[in-house]
């Protein structure tokens, strides 16, 4: 014979917080154009991971942070890496080792 009630005890799940907090979703459009231009470049690297779209993400991620979209935090701790120190111009030459040779 069936019942119409539940089918017993379920297991129930208990969510979970995301890692980085909760913000709120973009309703506005403030940084809509920052995430077409993100995407369209995705879609014409076929999802690469290059320098170009990485750029146009971390504008997207100021873009939030500069309308309080999302918490302000250092690029570094959204994944992205410093920005490269620009070579000196005066290159020591006593500075430059040969090829295979050990410098203590």
């Amino acid at each position: 014979m069936s019942t119409f009630g539940s089918p017993g005890a379920l297991p129930t799940t208990k969510p979970t917080p995301p890692q980085r907090g909760s913000f709120p979703l973009d309703h506005d459009g403030e940084c809509k154009h920052v995430m077409t231009t993100y995407l369209n470049c995705i879609k014409k690297v076929k999802g690469v991971n290059e320098d170009q779209c990485r750029q146009l993400a971390k504008s997207y991620l100021s873009c939030r942070m500069e309308r309080n979209l999302m918490a302000k935090d250092d690029f570094k701790n959204l994944g992205f890496k410093e920005d490269p120190k620009p070579a000196s111009s005066q290159n020591d030459s006593s500075e430059q080792g040969v090829k295979g040779e050990l410098r203590w």
